[in-house]
């Protein structure tokens, strides 16, 4: 039976001392007492092994950057890191923090390495002097320009105007020039033309205008440049941009991170406003070769690749010979036409030259390639298939440029052009949104349908469960992110490295640190733990566990969770009458992180190290930190709410926004662009004063008051706590009122007569502290503690030593699962009719593992088993499906949802790390 009174802080100690303090009370909860306190001290000098996520190592691309973690008190701030390879060779490396422990020791460090000297698979990363590049990239700055040489490759990047990328070089031969954003706005759509949306209006161009250029990093072995602005013709800007170039010493390439905000007016019911015909990348491609020695390539599906010259001698009524005709096919030089069969020399200007190529993906199936000689000429089909790589290349003999768009045919619809190969300069357009589709449409999906007031609105809640309010459903303010890489080709690449540069543009090479060097850094709580399936039964969770990812990461391609706006999400619940996710029943459709399905899927990879997971993870961390929150206007900061669209749901709210589902990400990868968004949210207690929550259910009158905000302890808090967390640990320029809003928090949290089980209590924006309710009050739901608070809870806990508020925590845990007489034993009334008990068996656990209580640890695998959820009772198969009862061949399994598929992997994950070694049959 669970205990039923508050903890006292003497219990606490007494418990610790019970169990070894060093063990109960360090970062890993739940180990056996190898992890003493003395624990980092012993792994000061043990290097860390890293090795790629995928085989091949760093293959074509430019380099790597990885994040390492380390245990407290091992490394001071300012440590330096040398890298090696398992042999012994010393590898490159260039090395800054991203988080330190609370005492200034090092809590994550951030490496790059180049890809020309990482060839190796596994290294081992220590303390020591790093290897300097044979060739270090620098960076220069003028007042108009900013010049990123790598020692092969230099870059002239423009602080000014339109043209981002002013010119890239490699020795004496200009590669590229001319890099520019490329917009085109239709105003107006044609909706009833039959036509798809695609509208009859003009279109307008304008062109990225850069407003702001700042040098991030500047070598030995990484250099980063960021510029951002809006896109502009005559005197209206509008969609801004934030771009950053990545330069790697040594590389013959660079990589792009292009992020887009929507700022447009698209309204319901309205076929006017500003609707983006298609959006892109652009670059000039100088062309000094013979038409014949000028190549293009353009990559199909898998190693797939159209293989052609502007002027193709292949193919002729007239043989020039197998070697000239080898040659080209090959990219080669061709000798001197006057060594050739005449017959075919005196006739080349006969022979047609093809200036231009579209390969278009407008849908996850299907791509079309076609060419023409040049404008006002017709187009010649030259191909089709599935799913292209959304690579090329053009150029000639003497240099050219391979660009690529990561994640083309997923992110559909997209778009490479060619234009002009045949004259003196050719255009290739990398179209994040192809023009060739219909207009990007993002206009609410529905008028309303009488929901005038919040009764109305209610109601609808309870049949479709779709949070509706009037203008709340709209995109102003949501971003989106996307990946490009380029190289500058000395000549046409080989088949071989062409194929390596798609491979590179299609999975860019990541290095990582082992799930055991992870997990024994004590980050994220300590709530995870190397895979383990010693015993039957922790196999058997195991099991549960792999076939549940493998479920989505089919079901994600079964039912195409595919689109630009779309993929990297999953959806929220199944329909088992029409086999088919309900993807238009209002709350039911895009999942939007509900119930934390992003911590599932990254802890789900810090204790495996699988790839397939971190990928995974990876595109849902893209997709719901920029689509699914506002970055603009008055609901900046805030996320939506799942639903038939990402931004439908009037519930605009820090759980979806929250931070705790972004930092792994950032700290594995050192990503600047989710950096950005967990530092955008420091200041998002603001929100509360412009949108509350709670306004459709409140019985009371309630107007926000700066000084007195009501405040959910649950899913609003841990939000801004995570924030705040990680503006701290990372240094940033807010982080003494970040770490001063988390202690007075805390504080006031623990000093409030029910702690957690308050439920909420009023904060002040300028004491950054809640006031502290004279009477007790039980206000418990099953949500609050699902959008991270418990993974909140666990790492401020081991951060700030405030013993209070972790008795407030961990009375919330013990009597969450407790029966209603044990709540209105401790509480005076019990918690209500609550649900979740599977999710939070978790909690049962971390209270297990800081008390040292086995009945704590047994109620925890009880109701892990034996509540709700997936039970002991779950089925785990999978039905075939075909038709005619769905779309698509694939199967189902109709007990799975994505609130309890969330919630089962988190409660197995951290239940097997905190009390695995307690854990039932």
């Amino acid at each position: 039976m669970a205990p039923t009174a508050p903890i006292p802080r003497r219990s606490l100690l007494k418990a610790a001392a019970v169990a070894g303090a060093a063990a109960q009370f360090s970062w890993a909860l739940g180990r056996d007492g190898a992890r003493a306190a003395d624990a980092g001290a012993a792994a000061a000098d043990r290097p860390v092994s890293v090795g790629w996520l995928e085989d091949g190592g760093a293959g074509a691309a430019p380099g790597s950057t990885f994040g390492v973690p380390w245990p407290r008190g091992v490394h001071p701030a300012g440590t330096a890191f040398a890298l090696a390879t398992d042999g012994g060779a010393a590898v490159p490396v260039q090395t800054w923090p991203t988080a330190y422990w609370p005492d200034g020791t090092l809590k994550w460090t951030a490496h790059a390495v180049g890809g020309a000297t990482a060839d190796a698979e596994r290294f081992t990363l220590a303390a020591g002097t790093p290897a300097a590049p044979a060739t270090k990239v620098t960076v220069t700055e003028t007042r108009t320009t900013i010049t990123v040489d790598t020692g092969v490759i230099k870059a002239v990047i423009g602080k000014d105007g339109r043209a981002l990328v002013r010119s890239v070089t490699r020795g004496t031969t200009p590669i590229a020039t001319d890099g520019r954003l490329v917009l085109l706005r239709q105003g107006e759509l044609d909706d009833d033309g039959g036509h798809g949306g695609r509208g009859s209006a003009a279109w307008e161009r304008f062109d990225g205008e850069i407003s702001g250029a700042k040098t991030e990093q500047d070598g030995p072995v990484r250099a980063v440049v960021r510029l951002d602005g809006k896109h502009r013709k005559g005197s209206r800007s509008w969609l801004p941009f934030s771009v950053r170039l990545y330069f790697y010493a040594g590389a013959e390439s660079f990589r792009m991170v292009h992020t887009l905000t929507y700022d447009g007016d698209q309204r319901a019911g309205r076929t006017t406003g500003d609707f983006i015909r298609g959006l892109g990348v652009r670059f000039t491609v100088p062309m000094r070769d013979a038409a014949y020695d000028r190549h293009i390539r353009i990559a199909g599906e898998g190693d797939g690749f159209l293989t052609e010259a502007v002027k193709g001698i292949t193919g002729l009524r007239r043989d020039p010979g197998a070697p000239i005709r080898t040659a080209q096919v090959r990219g080669e030089r061709l000798p001197d036409p006057a060594t050739w069969d005449q017959r075919v020399t005196t006739r080349l200007a006969a022979i047609p030259t093809w200036g231009d190529y579209t390969l278009a993906q407008l849908s996850a199936d299907g791509f079309t390639l076609r060419k023409r000689t040049k404008p006002g000429h017709g187009w010649i089909a030259a191909g089709g298939g599935g799913r292209a790589g959304g690579f090329g290349y053009v150029g000639g003999v003497s240099g050219g440029l391979s660009f690529g768009l990561r994640d083309f045919w997923r992110r559909h619809p997209a778009q490479l052009d060619i234009r002009g190969a045949a004259g003196d300069a050719a255009e290739v357009t990398l179209w994040l949104w192809s023009p060739e589709a219909p207009p990007m449409d993002l206009r609410f999906y529905h008028d309303g349908m009488g929901q005038d007031t919040y009764p109305k609105q209610l109601e609808g809640l309870n049949i479709t469960y779709e949070d509706y309010e009037p203008g709340f459903g709209t995109p102003y303010g949501i971003a989106r992110t996307s990946e490009l890489m380029f190289w500058a080709n000395a000549a046409t690449p080989s088949a071989s490295s062409l194929v390596a540069q798609n491979a590179a543009v299609r999975t860019p090479p990541q290095l990582a640190a082992s799930p055991e060097d992870l997990s024994g850094a004590g980050v994220f709580g300590g709530l995870f733990a190397p895979v383990d399936r010693s015993t039957p039964a922790r196999a058997r969770i195991e099991d549960q566990l792999d076939f549940l990812f493998t479920y989505y990461k089919d079901q994600a391609e079964q039912r195409r969770w595919y689109g630009f706006w779309d993929y990297g999400d999953i959806m929220h619940t199944y329909d088992e009458d029409r086999h088919q996710w309900r993807y238009d029943v209002g709350g039911y459709a895009w999942d939007n992180s509900e119930l934390s399905p992003d911590l599932w899927l990254w802890y789900a990879y810090l204790r495996s190290g699988r790839a397939d997971i971190f990928r995974f993870a990876e595109a849902l961390t893209r997709h719901t930190g920029e689509v699914d929150v506002y970055h603009l206007g008055e609901w900046a900061g805030l996320g939506t709410r799942h639903g038939v669209q990402h931004f439908a749901d009037s519930a605009k709210q820090q759980r979806i926004s929250t931070a705790v589902y972004r930092r792994p990400y950032y700290y594995l990868t050192a990503d600047e662009r989710v950096g950005d968004l967990m530092h955008a949210l420091v200041d998002s207690d603001e929100t509360f004063l412009v949108l509350d929550p709670l306004r459709k259910v409140r019985t009371e009158p309630y107007e926000p008051d700066r000084n007195a905000l009501s405040i959910g302890f649950g899913t609003d808090w841990s939000g801004l706590a995570a924030a705040w967390l990680t503006e701290w640990e990372r240094g940033g320029p807010k982080a003494a009122k970040a770490e001063a809003r988390l202690r007075s928090t805390m504080e006031t949290i623990a000093a409030q007569p029910n702690g957690f089980v308050q439920g909420s209590g009023l904060y002040d924006l300028d004491t950054g502290g809640f006031a502290v309710a004279e009477r007790p009050v039980v206000n418990v739901s099953h949500l609050s503690a699902m959008f991270g608070l418990v993974e909140m809870c666990a790492e401020l806990i081991g951060l700030i030593d405030l013993p209070e508020f972790e008795n407030a925590w961990l009375d919330y845990c013990r009597y969450f699962n407790a029966t209603k007489a044990e709540q209105k034993a401790r509480y005076g009334t019990d918690f209500g009719s609550l649900l979740l008990f599977q999710g939070h068996s978790r909690q049962d656990a971390y209270a297990a593992a800081r008390l040292n209580d086995d009945q704590l640890a047994a109620r925890a695998w009880r109701k892990f088993y034996d509540s709700d959820g997936y039970t002991a009772a779950m089925v785990w198969d999978k039905t075939p499906l075909a038709g005619p009862d769905v779309l698509e061949p694939g199967y189902e399994n109709l007990r799975i949802n994505s609130n309890e598929t969330a919630l089962f992997g988190l409660a197995a994950i951290q239940n097997l790390a905190l009390v695995g070694d307690r854990i039932t049959p």
